[in-house]
């Protein structure tokens, strides 16, 4: 017996060790932001209230600005084909990382709407943009946009949400304090780059996704900011951002894939219900339907924010 209390005693004590060490293995952060590894990315960087924000701006005078908003954790490379679509279509187009993401700063602040719209204004008012833009937001850059647009409706002529976050998250432990972080650094963080292929209908054609969103997790703050955005902004049900908005009277244009799973496309009744919007439905696509079917979806934005 003595035996076999002394096994479990050690076997408890590697369990603990174990349970200690497990953040510092899986701990991919081990880079601080910095001009250096800045040179790394396209376009340039503008220090604003809250820090220092990426972006890359295509310029063209008089041209109607397009600023293109991404989602929870993939930054501004999600826009790559919608860039380029924009550009060539005579758009003056403007994308950037949000606050904890990609090259942005990773304040240590809460990260909620008023944190990332705040952002947007600040961006805008840097760039000397005036005049009102067309806004895009993709995913959790849905509600993003749109509250945006509820805060500074002069700010903005036409808005197109794909496949917008609408509905609460439920973030189960990691809304626990310790425990959450724990959890968000030896599960939840190291699975994020693969998870990314969820996104896709066939992701068998995108295999090159995880590694374009692994850079980022090197940086320090990356893992601290998404957990406060699923604790002050995931979490919370965009409904009424959404009502606003169809208050403003905005022409708007949703865009949804009809496999999608992150944002189930059942999610498109809701806003549906709330916002008089002009609806493309995606056949054969996921979470990022301009990605998986690029033609298709730019060919509508572009007529649309020219009708």
């Amino acid at each position: 017996m003595r035996k076999f209390k002394g096994f479990l005693l050690i076997l408890l004590a590697f369990v603990c060790i174990a349970i200690l060490i497990l953040p510092a293995v899986f701990n991919k952060e081990t880079e601080v932001l910095n001009p250096e590894n800045r040179k790394e990315a396209p376009g340039e960087f503008i220090s604003l209230e809250n820090g220092i924000t990426h972006y890359e701006a295509f310029r063209k005078d008089s041209a109607q600005t397009v600023l293109l908003v991404h989602g929870f954790s993939v930054p501004n490379y999600i826009w790559d084909p919608t860039f380029k679509a924009l550009k060539e279509n005579g758009f003056q187009v403007i994308r950037f990382d949000l606050f904890g993401r990609g090259y942005s700063d990773r304040p240590d602040v809460i990260y909620n709407s008023e944190l990332f719209t705040q952002q947007i204004a600040d961006l805008l008012f840097a760039l000397k943009i005036d005049k009102p833009i067309d806004i895009i937001g993709i995913s959790m850059g849905g509600p993003i946009v749109s509250e945006f647009t509820n805060l500074y409706p002069e700010k903005v002529r036409k808005v197109v949400l794909i496949a917008p976050l609408n509905e609460a998250k439920n973030i189960s432990v990691l809304n626990v304090p310790i425990i959450g972080e724990y959890l968000l650094n030896v599960y939840f963080a190291p699975a994020l780059s693969n998870s990314q292929l969820e996104d896709f209908s066939k992701p068998e054609e995108h295999s090159e996704w995880p590694d374009k969103f692994k850079p980022q997790m090197k940086y320090k703050g990356f893992k601290r900011a998404l957990l406060s955005t699923l604790r002050n902004f995931i979490n919370e049900d965009k409904l009424p951002v959404y009502v606003n908005l169809g208050k403003q009277n905005k022409e708007v244009l949703l865009i949804w894939g009809e496999d999608d799973i992150t944002a189930p496309f059942e999610g498109n009744a809701r806003i549906r219900e709330v916002i008089d919007c002009d609806f493309l439905n995606i056949k054969e696509a996921g979470h990022l339907p301009h990605l998986e079917h690029p033609e298709l979806v730019h060919s509508r934005i572009i007529r649309f924010l020219n009708e």
